[in-house]
């Protein structure tokens, strides 16, 4: 049905209507050209994850595990995902984070059914994207293409690993564009995509009709985690700023700028509702009630995308702002700073968050807990916290020092950490 819909919404188009080429084959359009040159890209990533009861130091006591009749060793577990070969030459496999964290194991399984081992370059919560390495000849890359030019009503592809029953492909057409609130974090611009996206597509191509990467299948949103025709894809834009700082660093090093951003009423931009005082906006010039309407040359629709573009550029860059201030357009260029923070000699840790060194410190007037160092793989590390960042509140209530820190969360089953990162306000789960 989606075939005979696709073909009739082809033939009613205008001849000067300007599509990228469809094969037809017997009179009849397809899109298996495309794929063939498409899906070697795409990999199948099987993880071998750390158990719960392995990140517990209580259940891997083993007088513990008998008494609470438990196996005698923690069993891990196993998941899968799916990811896109970016660069044949290097190796490089973008996929989403939440498919490798606590990944013992990573396991690319090609087209061709050959299984390599994978080494995972880094991986950022912040935006869902991780980076695996490969070694193997003959491999296929995916291009990039470029997010930013998509319009709502373009056709997209969306190839993965659904259930884990092997490639699978779909096709729809982008729904909407710049959504976020989709998992808390400050860094989201999803492409909403109608192209159904199942368990085990994450990670995932989602591909133009010119057989570019314009996203990275990220979530849905459905009862039971099942498709209802609303998946979200990573714009491939901002997986590709992503790829860049992990391939330099491991880790997305984000900076500050010291603005506080909302919506502008009736157009499209942000509009900046605070600037900091001695921050690099306030130096650059920028004031409360300007609209940025795009960054580097590129459009900004809204709040929410001008974190996500800011949050991908690393601390010690300068970037181009346009704005819009009274009836004028103005540019202003603006350096992104280190996050600074004052604070007492030294650090600690405690047991909640093991693998952290925390440290009391101020940030201009408020108390907060400096993330002063973190251990990989360990269970701070794995949570998603990162060295630079402030620790502000344990499930939105405020707290100014690691005692506070460590009583908030002794006392709180389920905790999540609020967590100051640059400009941005994080929810991290830690327990």
């Amino acid at each position: 049905m989606r075939r005979v819909l696709l073909a009739l919404a082809l033939a009613a188009l205008p001849a000067t209507a300007q599509l990228p080429a469809v094969a037809t084959r017997d009179g009849v359009p397809t899109l298996a050209p495309l794929l063939q040159g498409v899906t070697p890209a795409v990999v199948n990533i099987a993880v071998l994850q750390r158990s719960p009861e392995e990140q517990n130091p209580l259940l891997r006591d083993p007088f513990f595990r008998r008494f609470l009749g438990l196996p005698g060793e923690a069993q891990p577990q196993i998941a899968a995902g799916s990811g896109v070969i970016v660069d044949a030459k290097s190796g490089y496999v973008l996929t989403n984070h939440h498919v490798v964290k606590d990944a013992r194991e990573i396991v690319v399984t090609l087209k061709d059914k050959r299984r390599l081992p994978a080494k995972l370059v880094g991986s950022d919560a912040g935006t869902d994207i991780a980076l695996l390495q490969v070694k193997a000849g003959g491999l296929a890359q995916l291009p990039f293409g470029d997010s930013d030019a998509l319009q709502v009503g373009d056709f997209v592809v969306a190839i993965g690993n659904p259930f884990g029953l092997g490639q699978t492909v779909t096709s729809g057409i982008v729904s909407a564009l710049g959504r976020s609130g989709i998992n808390l974090e400050g860094y989201e611009d999803f492409i909403q995509t109608d192209a159904p996206i199942n368990p085990g597509n994450s990670g995932g191509a989602l591909v133009n009709l010119k057989g570019e990467l314009v996203g990275i299948n990220s979530a849905i949103i459905g009862p039971a985690g099942g498709n209802v025709g609303i998946g979200f894809a990573v714009p491939a834009n901002m997986a590709q700023a992503v790829m860049a700082q992990l391939i330099r660093h491991g880790e997305v090093r984000r900076g500050r700028l010291g603005i506080s951003m909302e919506d502008a009423s009736g157009r499209e931009g942000a509009r900046i509702a605070k600037v900091e005082p001695d921050s690099p906006a306030a130096a650059a010039g920028l004031r409360e009630g300007d609209v940025v309407t795009a960054v580097n040359g590129r459009a900004v629709r809204g709040a929410a995308e001008l974190r996500a573009r800011l949050g991908v550029i690393a601390a010690g860059e300068t970037v181009e702002l346009q704005l819009a201030r009274g009836a004028g357009t103005q540019r202003l260029r603006v350096r992104i700073a280190e996050i600074e923070a004052r604070h007492a000699a030294g650090g600690r840790a405690i047991a909640e968050l093991a693998g952290a060194m925390l440290a009391n410190a101020e940030r201009g007037r408020d108390r907060v807990v400096l993330v002063a160092s973190v251990e990989a793989d360990t269970p701070a590390f794995q949570s998603g916290l990162r060295p630079g960042d402030l620790i502000v509140g344990v499930n939105r209530r405020r707290v100014g020092s690691v005692e506070e820190l460590a009583k908030a969360l002794g006392a709180s089953e389920r905790a999540s950490l609020n967590v100051l990162r640059g400009d941005f306000l994080l929810t991290i789960p830690v327990k």
